[in-house]
């Protein structure tokens, strides 16, 4: 098969949420697997992993939290249409549910999206090299316009944009999880419009959700890029992003944001991420493929042009996912 040459940033999310979990997340960056992590701010060991990430320079990011654990903005001194009875996020399902029930306060949204970014700034005394979202929080209506202005006013200018071309034929993935993956890309195709008109940018390619956890092997990944260029003429270079959650199992009570571990967290399947990523099969099929793993500086799409990074490639990506 002629590939066309593709730049692939690794992005090793929940970076800060135990120390066991960073450990393995910075094996991995010292190995070359992963070339990016993404920071919890209200994470239990946001500390320790911003010292981490000085010691090591390894790029860091930003990764919005506004559904698990509690928050680190106003909202934590009272009551909060963000926060349940106990002064928690309200979940990854919870979140959602209100968000399109209309009872998110989107004023509230952005005081805690500010704060999260200032205490970034306070931990690593710089700005981020990119914004995320934990659970894909961005990308939900209403929410992702403030999330846009937000990083338009601090001056970030890179995101995530979770499209994943063909999961509807990942026969591999359960019922509810690809009922989540194929939710979370119809929200990502209606953000497109709110962060092109913030000048936001993102990859060409996103890879990650069909490939979270134990569904993760060298060749998914690999079978996931080439979905993604099949209608990619040859030598067209394109950039891509791969969200990954590497790391050593958390043991409870440490851990989380707020609340501890969730299973996901304690499972096995971080770190089965971690080694499908660190041994050498990736790599190799990566390299056979025409695939450069570099960092998020090194993209081309970081570089000034006319229209918006990303959007080149989004007649190609954005058919619908079918359940």
């Amino acid at each position: 098969m002629s590939w066309p040459r593709v730049q692939l940033v690794v992005t090793a999310d929940d970076f800060g949420y135990c120390p066991r979990r960073d450990e393995g997340i910075v094996e991995a960056f010292l190995s070359g697997a992963v070339t990016s992590v993404s920071l919890l701010v209200n994470g239990a060991a946001a500390e320790s992993a911003a010292e981490l990430a000085r010691r090591h320079q390894i790029p860091i990011g930003l990764h919005a939290n506004l559904s698990e654990g509690r928050p680190v903005g106003p909202a934590r001194h009272g009551a909060s249409s963000l926060l349940g009875p106990e002064g928690f996020f309200l979940g990854k399902m919870g979140f959602r549910e209100a968000v399109a029930a209309g009872d998110v306060a989107l004023s509230q949204v952005r005081e805690e999206l500010e704060a999260q970014l200032s205490r970034f700034q306070e931990l690593l005394g710089r700005k981020p090299t990119h914004v995320d979202g934990h659970q894909h929080v961005h990308v939900l209506p209403g929410v992702c316009q403030v999330f846009a202005e937000a990083l338009q006013a601090h001056g970030v200018l890179f995101t995530r944009l979770p499209l994943e071309r063909g999961l509807g034929s990942c026969t591999w993935l359960e019922a509810p999880a690809r009922a989540f993956a194929c939710a979370v890309e119809r929200d990502a195709r209606a953000a497109v419009g709110p962060f092109s008109r913030r000048g936001l940018r993102w990859t060409d390619i996103f890879v990650g959700l069909s490939t979270c956890g134990r569904h993760m092997s060298a060749h998914r990944v690999s079978g996931a890029l080439a979905r993604a260029l099949e209608a990619t003429p040859t030598g067209h270079c394109l950039t891509a992003e791969l969200m990954t959650h590497p790391g050593y199992p958390s043991v409870p009570p440490a851990g989380g944001c707020g609340e501890g571990p969730d299973a996901f967290s304690c499972s096995w399947e971080r770190l089965h991420e971690l080694r499908v990523l660190t041994e050498p099969t990736l790599q190799t099929r990566l390299a056979q493929d025409g695939v450069q793993v570099c960092a998020l500086q090194d993209l081309d799409s970081k570089r000034p042009r006319e229209g918006v990074p990303g959007e080149a490639a989004l007649e190609t990506f954005l058919e619908p996912s079918q359940l």
